[in-house]
């Protein structure tokens, strides 16, 4: 469920609120993956951050989709598939 929800998020560009262990997070996500555990995470920047982070998927909880106001990457995603 938690994977679907986020990649809603990304495809639309709307930013997620959860809380991750005990803190409440806004996130803009844009990517999916795992770490070098293996452990699913998402990674998005944080609302009021410039800086790109990345939680672990089970440690991720009481997800909301805010649907508006819609985003834009501050990364350059294009320039990565390139």
């Amino acid at each position: 469920m938690k994977t679907e929800i986020f990649e809603k998020a990304i495809r639309n560009r709307n930013r997620i609120n959860f809380f991750y262990d005990t803190k409440e997070v806004t996130l803009e996500p844009y990517y999916i993956g795992f770490n070098h555990s293996g452990k699913k995470v998402v990674f998005g920047r944080v609302i009021s951050s410039s800086q790109i982070k990345m939680f672990e998927f089970e440690k991720i909880f009481n997800i909301k989709l805010i649907a508006k106001p819609q985003f834009s990457p501050i990364i350059p995603l294009m320039a990565m598939v390139n």
